[in-house]
């Protein structure tokens, strides 16, 4: 062990009888621990009925349910870890993560267990929980496309250039190349395809092996398979100055296949980005009308401190902070983001109102009714969360009849090649 540190997250695992996760983890966890002893000196702040009023939803009770943001996840490894070591601690109900945007729904008994407890435990085993915050979540998200960007120009720009030297051989005819050139070129080719296969192909080969590990068959493999071989055969062509070579079905290969993945990153993302888009509908300050209707003498407050029963003036152009019903004035709100009705909506006295709406014609008093998770908004993007952690009953048989697709494959394939 590097520290005293590493040593306790190290015993912290196996004490728990949680070290099958150092046999399948198929990366060093990352992110640093030397900022988490100021992360965890805050942690008692996070039992604040104020400071979950924005991430904590409560189910009656003592029943709670959080949202969160784990760093340092590298792979599934991570994420079996985690979900067992929160789902092990007393008082936890539940717990999921999803890998692909990296949060987590945590719900727990208020009563058994605090908040703070839950995310020191998760800091015991060298990760970091923190509330959900959409800025951190796409600097995440950022950094895969960037990394996704670099491999898939280096195999584009490898393609192209390994194309334009296997053009030569494809239009020429019997004796117009003569062998040095023809060995000059297939020596070219291999060298521009070293970079695509060990660098841009390198997730799918270490995604293949992390299956091989785990005993299952997945789609990287008969992808690994097709590009190691052909590599390998075109290798071996070029050493020994005869036979075919596939450097330019190689190269296009891994760029198509990486540019789907790209593809499917940047969809993923924007299935994402409508959770955060909604969130970001709700203002960040209201006008509080503390004396209404003695007084229309307002306060800006903070909207995670408004509370049922409280009265807001919403004035034209201003976002609804919350769910509640007018009380004082007549006018038109825009609901299109939440109902996709493209017309404002007239709102009178006694009206119900939702908050994210945004008021576009006179000022509007209403009284708060429905704060923090406890709104329809706040409940929309739980929603939208759950569909896109869960995977609907087609994906999951499409998932179990893949295995045997691809043994099936490998199998006709290996027939084939006997």
């Amino acid at each position: 062990m590097c520290c005293a540190g590493c040593q306790a997250v190290a015993e912290a695992i196996v004490g728990a009888g949680l070290g099958e996760y150092y046999r399948h983890r198929s990366a060093l966890p990352t992110g640093g621990r030397e900022a988490v002893p100021d992360f965890l000196e805050r942690l008692d702040l996070f039992d604040l009925t104020e400071v979950q009023a924005g991430f904590v939803r409560s189910e009656g009770g003592e029943v709670r349910e959080a949202a969160l943001i784990l760093e340092g996840i590298t792979c599934a490894a991570c994420i079996w870890l985690n979900e067992r070591h929160i789902s092990r601690l007393p008082g936890v109900l539940a717990a999921e993560i999803n890998y692909a945007t990296r949060r987590a729904r945590v719900r727990w008994d208020n009563s058994r267990i605090q908040l703070s407890a839950i995310l020191r435990a998760v800091a015991d085993i060298g990760y970091a929980a923190h509330p959900f915050d959409p800025d951190r979540r796409e600097e995440v998200a950022a950094r895969e496309r960037r990394n996704m960007l670099k491999r898939l120009a280096i195999a584009g720009l490898g393609m192209m250039q390994v194309m334009m030297y296997a053009v030569p051989a494809y239009i020429a005819g019997d004796g117009e190349i003569t062998p040095d050139i023809e060995s000059l070129l297939r020596w070219a080719s291999l060298a521009l395809t070293l970079p695509v296969v060990f660098y841009s192909a390198g997730q799918f080969f270490s995604s293949a092996w992390r299956d091989l590990k785990q005993r299952a068959v997945g789609m990287d493999l008969p992808v690994s398979l097709g590009i190691a071989v052909a590599f390998g055969a075109s290798v071996w062509a070029t050493f020994a100055g005869g036979g075919e070579v596939f450097f330019d079905s190689v190269t296009m290969f891994v760029f198509l296949l990486l540019l789907g993945r790209y593809l499917e990153l940047v969809a993923r993302g924007r299935a994402g980005d409508a959770v955060e888009n909604l969130a970001k509908l709700v203002p960040a300050t209201a006008a509080r009308l503390a004396a209404y209707p003695s007084s229309m003498e307002c306060e800006e407050v903070a909207v995670g401190r408004l509370r049922p029963g409280d009265h807001v003036l919403v004035r034209p152009g201003d976002t609804i902070p919350a769910d509640g019903r007018v009380l004082d004035g007549a006018g038109d709100v825009d609901e299109s983001l939440l109902t996709g009705e493209s017309r404002p909506i007239a709102r009178r006295p006694g009206d119900a109102v939702t908050g994210g709406a945004v008021n576009v014609s006179s000022p509007l008093v209403m009284r708060v009714e429905r704060v923090g998770q406890d709104t329809a908004l706040a409940g929309i993007s739980r929603l939208l969360d759950r569909a896109l952690a869960e995977k609907p009953r087609v994906a999951a048989l499409a998932e179990r009849a893949a295995r045997w697709f691809v043994g099936l494959v490998l199998l006709v394939a290996a027939g084939a090649a006997a």
